[in-house]
């Protein structure tokens, strides 16, 4: 890419450019590079129907796959502001303003309040199509509302994450968050109510330094790349080649990072059978004090 168009355009990165639930008549998959049918992907929930690669989704997406039917949303009315005055090749504002047009969101993490299988959940899921599902104030004030909710009404929590790791623009503030998050989920864990963290393609960063790597139990997508520091990051830091596979989903389950590996079509039934466990947990103990 020349200078002129990097300054233009600003620096891409393999990421930016992917799409989430792509659009269109056609999907051509990028792992296989085999061509399906938009209707033949939606009916097999996102997922190649060639190689079951499984295509980046969005919040929206997840909350149809998971809740029995209707679902409410909350915390909409919370955006972002740019304390800081933020600029590099565009300003903070800015950014904020094309991302809300592009993605019709108010930020990269939406909380929703349903049932699977008639057994009440809260999802707070996140979308990689708003500045790379990047964790600022508001994803994290967001997560600490959504545990309010679960710790008024006894009720399980599971976090969705997809991210690239904390927002830069917001700086400190930013950071700021994984200390918050972490408290927040402590509060749930104290008072034994479920926390679930599915983490799908990619989680890193603060992210996974963070929220995602609390639940008391630890999900993933297939293949979903999970880690702190990306793997060229790392290669170049020990210079030497990673292991094959590093820091995707089945290494890490291997590594005992990961309590299972589930495919997008059995995402539901496992959530049901695990909250069925859990309301049987919840009643015994009721029970016996």
């Amino acid at each position: 890419m020349g200078w002129f168009k990097r300054l233009r355009e600003g620096i891409q990165t393999a990421t930016q450019n992917k799409r989430e639930a792509p659009d269109g008549l056609w999907y051509k998959c990028t792992s296989c590079a085999e061509a399906s049918t938009m209707k033949e992907l939606s009916e097999n929930f996102y997922k190649c129907p060639k190689c079951n690669y499984h295509v980046r989704i969005g919040s929206h997406d997840y909350f149809d796959i998971i809740f029995d039917g209707r679902y409410k949303l909350h915390f909409e009315d919370l955006e972002a502001v740019d304390y800081l005055g933020f600029s590099d090749l565009k300003d903070y504002d800015s950014r904020l303003v094309a991302a809300k047009k592009k993605t019709k969101l108010p930020d990269a993490l939406q909380v929703a309040q349903g049932k699977v299988s008639r057994l009440p959940l809260v999802i707070a899921a996140m979308d990689f199509s708003f500045i790379g599902g990047s964790m600022g104030s508001v994803v994290g004030e967001k997560i600490s509302r959504a545990v309010d909710i679960c710790l008024a009404e006894k009720t399980p929590l599971l976090i969705i994450s997809k991210s690239g790791g904390a927002r830069m623009m917001e700086s400190a503030f930013s950071l700021m968050q994984m200390a918050k998050t972490s408290a927040k989920l402590s509060k749930l864990a104290k008072a034994g109510i479920p926390y679930i963290s599915l983490m799908t393609d990619p989680t890193t960063g603060g992210v996974t330094a963070s929220f995602a790597m609390l639940g008391d139990l630890n999900l993933a997508e297939p293949n979903a790349l999970i880690g702190f520091a990306g793997p060229r990051v790392i290669k170049e830091t020990i210079k030497k080649d990673l292991p094959e596979g590093f820091q995707r989903s089945e290494f890490l389950q291997e590594a005992g990072f990961l309590d299972r590996i589930v495919d997008r079509k059995d995402l539901q039934e496992m959530l049901s059978d695990l909250l069925q466990i859990f309301a049987m947990k919840s009643t015994e103990a009721e029970e016996a004090a």
